[in-house]
């Protein structure tokens, strides 16, 4: 008589087993589905330009030797790969005295630090008498949004107006102090300073807004427990607002640092980012290398690297020293 053998029969263990990963594959799947045309939009309008802009980074490629198409003639691109010539072009300038270069780089780091400490602490002062409770503080609230929710370019021709030598407010109120007018726009040193002064009116808001959220989360006890060990108002601000309020300041500061390093409208539409390039960032600096003139694609593709590089570096450091809240508690 023969023996039949039987087939295992697999364990109700490893059923369920069987089970649970196809349910997380098909999660997975669903998951994948509804990110497909973020991906490929990311793709399209993000990586692609970013990949080009690396490629063209080590060439000499400018308007004279691109691909050209003029009816139904087309010339091919003669460009030719230059290694880290554009680069070295960049780097190198920062330590020539007196170049472009170096005076880009030195005006970006004062528009940079003028602009995040300026906003910080206009922004905290705002926040700090927001949050009291006083009378008609909803509409303070709604008016303080103004210059974030107004168009840039409407800010910036509105300051063009109060920059004006010939009839501008400010420069019509100075003369009727008796003091002398400025020369905002035709001035080297004035120039950066009026785009400073534009970018610093536009940010202000969104640090108050920021900053005020973060002083309403702190905990109401927190400032009862200072009052009863005797504390005054500035020992709490300084033992309890501002070590409460580090973690949110660290973030938005970090949002406001990056947000200011790439501004471009405020800038191109003030001072077009003369006078002699003196009111020109790093930002600014690259668009008018690629876009303008010889229009130097490769030089400007370096820019966008060297920028990006910048961005990563700071933003990784930055917030390796930012404190969370897990240290704040």
């Amino acid at each position: 008589m023969a023996v039949v053998a039987k087939t295992p029969t697999p364990s109700a263990s490893v059923v369920q087993n069987r089970r649970e990963r196809i349910r997380k594959l098909k999660m997975a799947g669903r998951a994948y589905l509804w990110l497909a045309p973020l991906i490929l939009a990311m793709a399209i309008i993000v990586y692609y330009p970013l990949i080009r802009g690396l490629l063209l980074s080590f060439t000499n490629a400018d308007q004279t030797n691109i691909a050209t198409q003029i009816g139904a003639i087309s010339y091919p691109a003669t460009y030719q790969f230059v290694g880290l010539r554009n680069y070295v072009h960049i780097i190198g300038g920062w330590f020539v005295p007196g170049s472009d270069e170096q005076h880009v780089l030195w005006q970006t780091l004062i528009w940079i630090v003028a602009n995040a400490v300026f906003h910080f602490l206009i922004g905290l002062g705002l926040a700090l008498v927001l949050n009291r409770k006083m009378r008609f503080r909803a509409i303070y609230r709604t008016l303080l949004m103004v210059p974030w929710a107004m168009p840039q370019f409407v800010a910036a021709f509105a300051w063009l107006f109060l920059f004006n030598s010939q009839g501008g407010y400010i420069d019509t109120t100075l003369t009727h102090l008796g003091l002398p007018p400025v020369a905002w726009l035709s001035d080297p040193a004035w120039a950066l300073t009026s785009v400073i002064i534009v970018n610093v009116w536009l940010g202000i808001p969104f640090m108050t807004v920021t900053l005020l959220g973060g002083l309403q989360s702190i905990p109401a006890e927190l400032y009862e427990a200072s009052a009863i060990d005797g504390s005054s108002s500035w020992q709490s601000f300084r033992y309890v607002t501002l070590p409460m309020l580090r973690p949110i300041a660290f973030l938005v500061t970090l949002i406001d640092i990056i947000w200011t390093f790439n501004v471009f409208s405020v800038i191109f539409l003030i001072t077009g980012g003369g006078p002699f390039n003196r009111s020109q960032t790093l930002f600014t600096f690259a668009w008018t290398q690629s876009f303008t003139g010889a229009q130097r694609f490769g030089l400007g593709g370096a820019y966008g690297m060297i920028i990006l590089i910048i961005l990563l570096v700071f933003t990784f450091f930055f917030l390796n020293m930012s404190p969370t809240t897990e240290t704040v508690y």
